[in-house]
């Protein structure tokens, strides 16, 4: 691993980001025209000394960043799809499918939509449902996305072989989800053509969901683009929302938000998760112990 090359690397695409391209203020008395090392630590998950570690290109400590790593600070230092691959290139990290999988580069324009939601529920996923980013309303509302690999880090999977993944969604209301799941997932199937990745969690959901078997041999075919929607979240109780699917130009990538018609109960809690944030959420399987960024946790800091 080139690890002062990583650094200067760093350090060069830090500078180049202004604070308003990131939702930061840009403040009086900022004495650099980029993000600082603090700020980038943030919008990528790390703790500040990690990060600062990594930019000096310090062998301190064995630093060797991970994959999802590597792939939270090129969107957090908004790389372009080259400068996110020599990225990888300079950790000496396979490089990553850029569409789908919990290390893909999330597309810029969906990631800039994304910054400007501030005070929506908002998270980018790939056409598999795996979560790429996602803002802390979104967290607040749906509990953190575990950091599974494979087939688990895909939603729709876990709704096929985890109850707990059902436990957001009132009872009643899961055959509903069930069907919008599979009929996403056909679509996103044909798509795809002779995928490996979506043939294979396919086939191991038949095996081990009846479910998923049954409403797979419907055939049933529809791109969730909106969807009206009962979450159940710990303090506030059901909150009654739309959620809306904005996809990418090749389909593979979808940012998806949720809002409520203003005056409602469901945008009053809306508000509401911002004060309270996740501090009564517990914490789901998978996901990084109180304090440590499921990324960081990778690295074995």
């Amino acid at each position: 691993m080139n690890l002062p090359e990583l650094g200067a690397f760093l350090r060069t695409r830090r500078d180049r980001v202004r604070p308003a391209e990131v939702g930061l203020p840009q403040g009086p008395r900022r004495r650099v025209p980029g993000l600082r090392r603090e700020e980038v630590a943030q919008l990528a998950g790390l703790s500040a000394d990690y990060y600062t570690e990594l930019e000096r290109g310090s062998a301190k400590n064995g630093v060797q960043p991970s994959a999802q790593t590597l792939a939270a600070l090129a969107r957090a230092l908004r790389l372009n799809g080259d400068e996110r691959d020599h990225l990888f290139h300079l950790a000496e990290r396979p490089v990553p499918p850029s569409a789908h999988g919990p290390s893909a580069h999330v597309q810029p324009a969906l990631l800039g939509l994304l910054d400007r939601l501030s005070n929506t529920p908002a998270r980018v996923i790939t056409d598999l449902h795996e979560t790429l980013v996602e803002n802390d309303l979104a967290r607040n509302l749906l509990g953190t996305s575990p950091a599974h690999r494979g087939p688990a880090a895909s939603f729709v999977y876990r709704w096929f072989t985890d109850p707990q993944a059902r436990e957001r969604y009132p009872v009643e209301d899961h055959p509903h989800h069930s069907r919008v799941f599979v009929a996403d997932l056909q679509a996103a199937a044909a798509r795809r053509g002779r995928d490996a990745e979506v043939t294979k969690m396919v086939a191991v959901l038949r095996r081990r969901s009846r479910e998923f078997a049954a409403l797979w041999d419907t055939h049933d075919v529809a791109v969730r683009r909106m969807d009206h929607k009962k979450i159940v979240h710990p303090t506030l109780g059901i909150i009654e929302l739309d959620c809306y699917n904005l996809l990418s130009e090749d389909g593979r990538q979808r940012l998806l938000w949720f809002t409520a018609p203003p005056g409602s109960r469901g945008a009053e809690q809306l508000e509401l998760l911002s004060v309270i944030g996740a501090q009564d959420l517990s914490v789901t399987d998978g996901t990084a112990p109180e304090g440590l960024s499921a990324a960081e946790s990778e690295t074995g800091r």
